[in-house]
């Protein structure tokens, strides 16, 4: 893992045949008289780069007296204003001034000064120090200690010095020692050994805390990610994540900011424009990679649907090209991308569900309390919601099958409840139903409600063919070689060799699998059953692939999909909630606050907020997800 040089990776290079004279005159003209050519000003001012930038100012001031950031200022407006004023400064100054509004007034935008101290180089914060000073004759030190407080100040202040070790210094005899040191530092002790966090992870090199991570996850069995998502807390936490995200790959910790910046009601136009303008020269290609192979879906595409107008504009031509179309992976992708896949196969995760049997469980007087709370005149909602939501689904059939034994039927539910709360009901207490209907039946209704390879599909998996046990590498290299000799070959024999892999194989092997496609191929597997493949047969391809990566992932990220827009897909909703209420709900919390910045109590508050029945179904389904992480 030795310090690896690539070529240029930034949007935006030197202009060839650069006048700054020239350049000056054509904004000097596309500013004066009434109104201004925003066209002509940022075609011009996102065709040169940096330094050009800062000659076309020095040239401007000398030839009209005036100075151009005052103009731009003066002529432009909002998002499109701020964007163009923050590509006019040099990236030292940029930052100063991203700082100083950030620890500026009531409030403290800790977001903003998290991803500035925890990305710069030594050099940058260097420079970013001096530029602070110069531009507002204060120190940035004593400004941000005075603005911030506990260990998130410490560590600030440690990233301030700007004296992590080079990344060439490796030092091998420690590697080991500073893994186990982490973990004696948390996992091993009640409570937390803070200021070892803030040491190692504040000023040791990149590819030296890279094999540290590497080693670590060899002594706790989870990886340094979850052991500060345990460990830590509140801005400390958010920071310290960083620190590694940025250790372990820049571009996908910039990929995963700008997403949250988008995603969702709103956007964090500060976070979007100050990431577009700061990356541009430096590493805008890869970051635009590690966006695609992420979230299945371009950052151009993303800000083409998020943004509008000359605001617009400007961030495409920063981004500098549309990866949808592209198909291979950059070098630095392919790494990350490799590294993901053996860090999904090599993590150790716990599944833990959100409702667990009760203690002094008693079905006959459940089955009573049922009974009586539907029966009479109205029902007892919250009887039944503490009860259903209460119980395992094995004690659940329990009380089922007295209920049924009492009363001689289990059809007071649908009578005794209406619309969304009925059916979420109904299907806590007849989750089992699945289990009584033979394959043979599930296989001729998927017959005669599919067809084609879908069909084919859906039938191999009905029928539970899929192997169990760990990974075969000897057999998950041929795989991973045949997957890549299919992606050349005519489309029904690549579907069939995809199908015939990915719907038998067990889901470990399968991560070992996609981890040496990449190797084999240099594409992305979701890539490639995103360019080539189409309809149902194409779904069911990609949520396989997502469930193999990271199931919880892909129920929280199923979950997001069925509550945001325009209503709530109610089906999809309570099937997943049920369905993994017992198996790995907390999990798939976690990964819906870790991607969506909201928990998923918040977001079925919010959503549940519109009908009639919202208030009990509302209410059921908190219960079920089991808190507010």
């Amino acid at each position: 893992k030795g310090k690896i040089l690539y070529e240029f990776r930034g949007t935006i290079a030197d202009q060839p045949d650069f006048d700054a004279g020239s350049d000056a005159e054509a904004l000097y003209n596309a500013m004066k008289g009434f109104g201004s050519d925003k066209e002509a000003i940022l075609d011009l001012i996102t065709s040169r780069s940096n330094a050009q930038r800062q000659k076309i100012r020095a040239a401007y001031k000398s030839q009209y007296g005036k100075d151009l950031i005052d103009d731009l200022k003066y002529e432009l407006t909002g998002k499109f204003e701020r964007l163009i004023v923050g590509l006019m400064r040099t990236p030292a100054y940029h930052d100063a001034k991203e700082i100083k509004d950030a620890i500026k007034g009531a409030g403290t935008d800790e977001k903003c000064l998290i991803e500035i101290l925890a990305s710069r180089t030594n050099e940058q914060i260097h420079n970013l120090v001096a530029a602070y000073k110069d531009a507002y004759d204060r120190d940035l030190e004593e400004d941000v200690i005075g603005d911030t407080s506990g260990h998130f100040k410490k560590m600030l202040v440690v990233l301030l010095q700007g004296t992590r070790e080079e990344d060439d210094v490796v030092s091998e005899d420690l590697v080991e020692q500073d893994a186990q040191d982490l973990y004696d530092a948390g996992e091993a002790q009640w409570g937390t050994d803070e200021a070892k966090f803030i040491m190692l992870l504040g000023n040791r090199s990149v590819t030296h805390l890279q094999l540290v991570f590497d080693e670590y996850e060899k002594i706790a069995e989870k990886s340094i990610e979850d052991s500060i998502k345990s460990e830590l807390s509140g801005d400390f936490e958010r920071l310290m994540l960083a620190v590694v995200q940025c250790i372990r790959s820049k571009p996908m910790f910039f990929a995963k900011c700008l997403y949250k910046s988008m995603k969702g009601l709103g956007t964090a136009d500060n976070t979007l424009i100050r990431i577009m303008v700061s990356r541009s020269e430096t590493d805008m290609l890869d970051i635009r990679e590690c966006f695609r192979l992420r979230y299945e879906k371009s950052l151009y595409n993303m800000i083409q649907d998020d943004t509008s107008g000359e605001y617009k504009r400007t961030l495409l031509k920063l981004c500098g090209g549309d990866d949808d179309i592209a198909g291979e992976f950059f070098p630095e992708a392919a790494q990350i991308a490799y590294k993901m896949w053996e860090t999904s196969s090599m993590t150790k995760v716990q599944l833990r569900g959100t409702v667990r049997p009760y203690q002094n469980f008693d079905p006959a007087s459940d089955a009573k309390a049922l009974r009586k709370a539907m029966k009479g005149f109205g029902t007892d909602e919250d009887t039944i919601i503490d009860i259903v939501t209460h119980r395992s689904n094995a004690q659940r059939q329990e009380i089922r099958r007295i209920f049924k034994s009492l009363l001689g039927r289990v059809r007071h539910l649908n009578n005794a409840l209406s619309g969304r709360w009925r059916h979420l009901s109904r299907l806590n207490i007849d989750k089992a139903l699945c289990n009584e209907i033979s394959v043979s039946l599930l296989e001729d209704a998927i017959a005669s409600e599919t067809s084609g390879k879908f069909k084919r599909i859906l039938i191999s998996l009905a029928q539970g063919a899929r192997e169990e046990g760990p990974a075969d590498m000897a057999r998950a290299l041929e795989d991973a070689q045949e997957l890549a000799d299919a992606c050349n070959s005519e489309s029904d024999d690549m579907e069939d060799k995809f199908m015939s892999i990915l719907c038998t194989r067990s889901f470990p092997h399968l991560r070992r699998v996609f981890q040496e496609f990449v190797r084999c191929s240099n594409k992305d597997i979701e890539q490639i059953i995103k360019k080539e493949m189409s309809g149902d047969f194409k779904n069911a391809m990609f949520a396989i692939v997502r469930s193999v990566k990271n199931q919880p992932s892909y129920f929280a990220d199923r979950l997001y999909k069925a509550m945001k827009g325009l209503g709530t897909d109610d089906r999809a909703l309570i099937r997943i909630m049920v369905s993994r209420s017992e198996i790995d709900l907390f999990n798939i919390r976690k990964e819906f606050k870790e991607t969506h910045e909201a928990s998923l109590h918040e977001f079925i508050q919010v959503e549940m907020l519109v009908g009639d029945t919202s208030g009990d179904y509302r209410k059921t389904l908190l219960i079920i997800c089991g808190g507010e992480d």
